[in-house]
């Protein structure tokens, strides 16, 4: 059984994550700009191939939820660290972990009778699909050791969670395109090319972007929220 992680530990994956956004090669300006304005908040978990913080980790979605509905506003990310993680997972490992912590805090949504976003859909094939926690729309960026993406190349797993409607409020001040072309320019600068999985929503499932891996038009979502109309 895991012992809680010692407060010391969690403060140096936060420091250490802070450092890896901060970099001047890491291209996500948005993840740059929640730093800077403290509004980039770090969960330190144990396992992203373990439910042993599932409860913990929805708790902190449904109050980052929350929050924004009091208060909303651009850049603001909740970055969940799997510390004890030290095996380097491959890419479809991380995606099947992954997949399955998303399959239990949405559960744990809908048994808690959470609405779900009306403004996007919970069918992971529909191009409008976001996930929903406190009946705010969210996606996922997943990082990992063995990401082929070196943006997404952490030192431990981690799931970073994105309110959707800030995407929203940047196309309705009309920035979202300008920070979009930003950030594809610097990860070809990084990576020397721009991810393939990329694209806007509306235009496809997002589904398929959350892992980091390159997948075909064959992929399939293992994930169904109970939610979703049929």
């Amino acid at each position: 059984m895991p012992m809680l992680l010692e407060k010391e530990e969690q403060t140096v994956w936060e420091e250490q994550f802070a450092t890896f956004v901060r970099a001047r090669a890491f291209p996500c300006v948005g993840a740059k700009a929640a730093l800077s304005r403290g509004t980039l908040r770090t969960l330190v978990a144990w396992s992203v191939e373990s439910s042993w913080d599932d409860v913990r980790i929805h708790r902190a979605l449904l109050d980052w939820a929350f929050e924004y509905r009091r208060d909303p506003g651009l850049f603001r990310s909740l970055a969940v660290i799997f510390a004890n993680d030290s095996t380097t997972l491959d890419e479809t490992r991380f995606e099947n972990a992954m997949w399955n912590r998303i399959q239990s805090l949405s559960d744990k949504d809908a048994w808690l009778e959470q609405p779900y976003d009306k403004r996007v859909s919970g069918d992971p094939e529909d191009p409008h699909f976001s996930l929903s926690f406190g009946g705010e729309a969210f996606f996922v960026v997943g990082m990992h050791p063995g990401s082929s993406r070196p943006a997404r190349r952490f030192d431990r797993p981690v799931m970073v969670f994105n309110l959707h409607d800030q995407f929203e409020q940047l196309r309705s001040d009309g920035r979202y395109e300008t920070m979009r072309e930003t950030i594809l320019e610097r990860d070809h600068s990084l990576a020397g090319s721009t991810n393939p999985m990329l694209s806007r929503h509306g235009d496809s499932s997002e589904a398929a972007q959350y892992s980091g891996r390159k997948v075909g038009a064959e992929w399939r979502c293992p994930f169904a929220d109970k939610r979703a109309s049929p």
